[in-house]
């Protein structure tokens, strides 16, 4: 048969004397009166346990013993010293074990079959490799009666233990409980002190930090570490958004969190202003497990409270996650207050000063990136200040400015300086100079200067402040671009600054126009006549042209060149190239009115157009420079120009130009040429919107029997083209294209032409 586990064997203490020698009660007084001595003698509790353990297993003839004291703030039995082969601190559960069935009963126990004890943990034997024989284990009680402990001694060395051994043992430690009592008390009050000067320390080593990113580090750190935690996190609390942001994160990697000021532990805790102890976390509703989910931490314990200013405002919460060793006690909640209670004062320091901090530097970029120079003077004139563009219009180190007297910096042709400074002071009201004149080093600068006061934050004076902004190269700009373009164009550009001058490739139209038979003009009006002709030629053609927005590039005796796109691009430059060629033949039209009843001979232009990429920039040497553009583009408008002498034409554009156009203009495709000097061809139209009945008969008709004529003659139907082209003339007998084009079919029709020949024409002439 199985034997019953063996129980313990509970032993009350008898108040009956038994009968005994008179040796033996002079040795147990003995024994107690070496306690009391020994034990009265020791100034730790450390000490006052090793003498009562070793005494305790001596006198009673054991191999181990050990004396557990209670913890209660984690209900744990703690022991500080056990003999044997290792001494270690031990730590269970005051339920657990023979010694917690001995704490929670109050009851002394003789267990003479351990192994077959319900109350017995055999995994201690296991894991130390001790094999226990006999336990006698007895409460520590005071002099009250309250339980404060429990002692135990293991393996007599002969025999068992017994009723005498039991008497004895619990007259050694009821004889050392008071010793014990007071050594734990004063234990107790020598670690609070200890914490409390530690945390006295920790406060003001931490609140001495006036920066907020290493402010908030200490504070997580010290309140991790104070409390015994896995992480902590505080944060505050954004006015502008009512949201609770954490710039530091223990274990986080510096990651900020931002989350609704009502939402969570944290805003339960914000918007309560009420502490939240939570020993499990996720058995609370409030608690939000997805941040765990996404960080991979696991939330056990949370203690979270509010950070509270002076004036009693919430001002964000202290969260701390995961105590060592179980939840956290109303001793760390009390400790975790009093701690931010502190170090909210250097908070609000700290964001007081970073507020400033990101004012001063706010206020120092905004000055730095300033294209006006900016100096600042003390009430004694001193220069205190002068940000970057300052100096580079002064072009000047900080060494030579800062820290001068106004009067010995601004000296000789800028003495004009300080009479302007002390006009301030004397007249109370700042002064301005517009377009002065600023010498610096070699040369002179044109400025617009502003002198004024310089106000405090209480709105008193408390020096000047100086504002020089630098026009010289927007009046070198504006008088440069004011050649090729309408003022109010001028004026546009001058604010993007003076790279528009520079090389740049960009894509425009070019148009040229020129004075037919201008050479035999001249030779009849003379040169004060002629003088006169182009005069108030020229002043009616650039007003057509500035009318659309174009830049005049330049007069070329009686020839005018014109860019449309440079330098202000608009999405219709092609457009406002074709409007203006036909404004300047209507314009032209009217004027030879005017003369014909002046009796004046009447004038007459040719005009070609271009789209294509030039380059654009200013050109020339550097005493003579001008804007203007260059290239391909530029020489296939000039040819379109000439052509027009070739084809009695008034206005010829490229297919380039044509492709662009947005609205649509009475035009018609006059041919497929090369020009001289290329070797690709480009077809070429003819713009006729300038044309009235008179200038151009049955217009409609003739366009449309060119157009049949054209597609007749590229298809070599030299005489359905010739027929076409004959009908075309007889409508309009000046027409010179079409009596060109007959021309062509005559001559063509007798020559035997290539099989690859598409209707190509190579000009021969510029």
């Amino acid at each position: 048969m199985t034997e019953k586990p063996e129980k313990p064997i509970p032993v009350k203490r008898s108040n009956v004397s038994e009968p005994s020698s008179q040796k033996k009660w002079i040795k147990e007084a003995d024994i107690l009166l070496k306690i009391s001595k020994r034990i009265s003698a020791q100034e730790s509790l450390d000490d006052v346990l090793n003498v009562l353990v070793e005494m305790c297993t001596t006198e009673l003839n054991a191999e181990r013993g050990s004396l557990f004291l209670n913890d209660p703030e984690t209900n744990e039995l703690y022991s500080r010293v056990a003999q044997g082969t290792s001494q270690r601190e031990i730590r269970i559960l005051n339920n657990s074990g023979i010694a917690g069935f001995v704490y929670n009963s109050g009851e002394s126990v003789i267990i003479h079959d351990p192994y077959n004890n319900p109350h017995f943990n055999r995994s201690v034997d296991e894991q130390t490799s001790f094999v226990t024989k006999n336990i006698l284990c007895v409460p520590v009680r005071t002099a009250k009666g309250n339980v404060i402990g429990v002692a135990q001694v293991l393996n007599k060395t002969a025999g068992q233990f017994n009723k005498n051994d039991l008497a004895l043992f619990e007259a050694m430690t009821s004889q050392a409980a008071l010793a014990l009592e007071s050594a734990q008390f004063i234990e107790r009050m020598q670690a609070l002190r200890l914490q409390e000067m530690e945390f006295i320390n920790v406060v003001s080593e931490v609140t001495a930090d006036i920066k907020l990113g290493s402010l908030l580090q200490k504070v997580m750190g010290e309140a991790t570490r104070l409390l015994n935690a896995e992480r902590s996190t505080l944060f505050l609390n954004d006015e502008k958004t009512n949201e609770l942001w954490s710039e530091v994160g223990q274990g986080l990697e510096a990651m900020q969190i931002r989350l609704p000021n009502h939402l969570g532990i944290a805003g339960a805790v914000f918007s309560s202003e009420k502490t939240i102890n939570i020993p499990y976390a996720y058995a609370d509703l409030r608690f939000n497990p997805a941040f765990d989910k996404k960080t991979g931490f696991f939330t056990r314990s949370i203690l979270c409270v509010p950070v509270i200013n002076k004036q009693g405002k919430t001002i964000g919460v202290t969260q701390v996650l995961n105590k060592r060793g179980g939840p956290f006690t109303s001793e760390d909640e009390a400790r975790l207050r009093a701690f931010t209670a502190q170090v909210s004062i250097a908070l609000e320091n700290a964001k007081l000063f970073a507020d400033v901090q990101n004012m001063k530097n706010y206020n120092e970029a905004m000055l730095e990136s300033m294209s006006n120079g900016l100096i600042t003077l003390d009430e004694t004139e001193k220069i205190i200040t002068c940000n970057a563009a300052g100096l580079r219009i002064l072009q000047a180190a900080p060494a030579q400015v800062l820290n001068q007297s106004a009067q010995a910096f601004f000296s000789g042709a800028n003495a004009w300086i300080v009479d302007k400074i002390r006009a301030v002071e004397e007249q109370q009201q700042q002064q301005v100079m517009m377009d002065a004149q600023l010498a610096v080093k070699d040369e002179y600068l044109s400025v617009n200067l502003t002198v004024q006061h310089l106000l405090g934050a209480d709105k008193k004076r408390i020096g000047f402040m100086l504002v020089i902004e630098d026009i010289s190269n927007e009046k070198r700009l504006k008088s440069t671009m004011s050649r090729y373009m309408d003022p109010s164009i001028a004026d546009r550009l001058v604010a993007s600054g003076s790279e528009i001058l520079g090389g740049k490739s960009v894509v425009c139209t070019t148009l040229f126009s020129d004075v037919r038979g201008f050479t035999t003009l001249t030779e009849q009006l003379g040169a004060q006549g002629t003088v006169s002709l182009l005069n108030e030629y020229f002043t009616i053609m650039v007003d057509c042209i500035q009318r659309e927005q174009g830049m005049l590039d330049k007069f070329i005796g009686d020839a005018i060149m014109a860019v449309f796109g440079i330098p202000v691009i608009h999405n219709d430059d092609e457009d406002r190239a074709v409007r203006t060629a036909i404004a300047m033949m209507r314009e032209l039209q009217a004027w030879n009115i005017k003369r014909a009843e002046a009796g004046k001979m009447p004038l007459d232009i040719g005009i070609g157009l271009n789209t294509d990429t030039v380059v654009s920039g200013n050109i020339g040497s550097q005493k003579r420079m001008d804007f203007t553009i260059i290239g391909d583009g530029v020489n296939l408008a000039a040819r379109l120009e000439s052509a027009c002498k070739q084809y009695g034409t008034h206005i010829l554009i490229s297919e380039f130009t044509y492709a662009k156009l947005k609205d649509t203009y009475r035009n018609r495709e006059i041919d497929y040429v090369i020009v001289k000097g290329k070797t690709e061809p480009v077809a070429i139209y003819e713009i006729l919107d300038y044309h009235n009945e008179q200038t151009f008969p049955n217009i409609v008709e003739v366009l449309t029997l060119f157009k049949n004529g054209l597609n007749k003659y590229r298809k070599r139907q030299w005489q359905q083209a010739i027929s076409l082209f004959s009908e075309a003339l007889v409508l309009n007998p000046a027409d010179k294209v079409s009596q060109l084009y007959l021309e062509r079919c005559h001559k063509l029709e007798q020559l035997t032409l290539e099989d690859d020949w598409n209707g190509v024409w190579v000009m021969e002439s510029k």
